[in-house]
């Protein structure tokens, strides 16, 4: 697969920002926690989906058709909902991994944190991903990485070397209390507080602004869930881990799990792994 320039990356920054547009107007919509609890059977990444998960994965395979019919490269679009998709021609230029909720649960119960998350990537792994997108509906943050050109919150650059606090704050997702017990346990002495947002997304996003220290997903994870966000990490200068491995071996499908760790700082990853290495779901 070809890779991106500059001119790319603000094509699909475009297409992003004209998606986060449209899928504001559906929550808009739909305010009520009755109104989103409405779903449609199991989508291709094995979750149940919600009719609102469906709506939103619409407009985002819209916008890209509309990019495929404009003469934009061929994709291979990876998509919760959908699954493996191909637009515009058999041999894909480029493959789109997205998740057009990410957060699901939090916008059911109407919960403000949830993420459109979006990666655009030249080859088959995370290693590969050259574009990253995340929009926070809470609060309103666009987080948006180019590879080798760093990272942006709102269209500004980020702070590539902020103040180092330690393990004051660390993100836990997955969170389930069976998971995370031991887990937290094992963080006591080296966290001071801990934050549960309910988007891996969003919370891979805030380590990489500074915002959390570090952060770990308690069970695997899939592509669509960290895509976008681990190179928003990488490219402002913090580490990411994917059980373990390197990022050519987490692959951009919708098979892969894997577990997902993060901190703002490469000498506090460690610490992260070895508290998300006790967790009864992990295996290393």
């Amino acid at each position: 697969m070809a890779g991106m320039d500059s001119t790319d990356s603000a094509a699909w920054l475009d297409l992003c920002r004209r998606v986060v547009a449209r899928q504001g107007a559906l929550f808009l919509a739909e305010r009520g926690i009755g109104a989103r609890t409405e779903y449609e059977g199991r989508g291709e990444g094995g979750d149940m989906s919600l009719v609102l998960d469906r709506r939103c994965e619409d407009v985002v395979f819209e916008e890209m058709e509309r990019m495929v019919a404009a003469g934009g490269p061929s994709l291979l679009a990876i998509s919760e909902e959908r699954g493996e998709v191909t637009l515009g021609g058999s041999e894909p230029a480029l493959r789109v991994v997205i998740d057009p909720i990410d957060g699901s649960l939090n916008v059911r119960r109407t919960i403000p944190s949830h993420s459109l998350s979006i990666a655009v990537a030249s080859g088959e792994t995370m290693a590969d991903v050259e574009f990253g997108f995340v929009h926070d509906f809470g609060a309103a943050d666009e987080f948006a990485a180019t590879s080798g050109a760093g990272s942006t919150l709102n269209g500004l650059p980020v702070d590539t070397d902020p103040p180092d606090h330690g393990l004051e704050v660390v993100g836990i997702e997955s969170a389930e209390p069976g998971w995370v017990g031991p887990s937290i346990a094992a963080l006591e002495g080296s966290a001071y507080r801990l934050r549960v947002v309910g988007s891996i997304a969003i919370t891979m996003s805030y380590v990489g602004l500074g915002r959390f220290d570090g952060m770990f997903s308690a069970r695997p994870c899939r592509s669509v869930d960290a895509a976008a966000s681990q190179l928003f990490v990488r490219e402002a200068g913090g580490a990411v881990d994917f059980g373990g491995g390197q990022l050519v071996d987490a692959k951009l499908d919708l098979e892969a799990r894997f577990t997902v760790a993060a901190a703002r700082r490469g000498e506090h990853l460690q610490t992260i792994l070895d508290a998300q290495a006790t967790g009864p779901a992990v295996s290393r």
